[in-house]
């Protein structure tokens, strides 16, 4: 193993591990927005936003389930995506790509979500902005770790 791959497993290890932390974290956030909206709570952000008119706005559902869900769901699947590179090291180059399309697709997600509470809601959820930077990060670093698993070590 060349001085190089080895730089390059470390880096990736760190973004690994990051990555967990972060997905934990997003998984945290969206359970406590869910909980919200299933059990009709107000959010402890009365002073830093406006939960409530997001959380029970419209937008705050698909199809008739919580989008707090949805989140959930997406950042199990992070967390499971990179356990299956440890369990199955063969398997990296797809889980990694895996993990790029779910944490791009919840970016854009985010993307659209933050519009909505700025320009038409015109009220902000701090835990959303949370799940929100979150996504955005890991994005970031499966990226990164793309980048990483895939250039050269000439």
């Amino acid at each position: 193993m060349t001085a190089e791959t080895n730089e390059k497993n470390i880096r990736s290890g760190y973004m690994w591990f990051a990555g967990v932390i972060l997905a934990i974290l997003g998984a945290v956030d969206s359970a406590y927005l869910l909980w919200l909206k299933l059990t009709g709570q107000v959010a402890a952000c009365q002073n830093i936003g406006d939960c409530e008119a997001v959380n029970s706005s419209r937008y705050a559902e698909f199809g008739g389930i919580p989008i707090a869900l949805f989140g959930l769901l997406a950042y199990f699947l992070i967390i499971a995506l990179f356990f299956l590179e440890l369990k199955f090291p063969e398997w990296k180059d797809s889980l990694l790509l895996a993990n790029f399309g779910v944490t791009f697709a919840g970016t854009l997600y985010s993307f659209y979500l933050t519009y909505v509470e700025l320009f038409i809601l015109k009220a902000v959820c701090p835990f959303c902005v949370v799940s929100a930077v979150i996504i955005v990060i890991l994005f970031i670093i499966s990226t990164l770790r793309l980048y990483i698993a895939y250039s050269s070590d000439e």
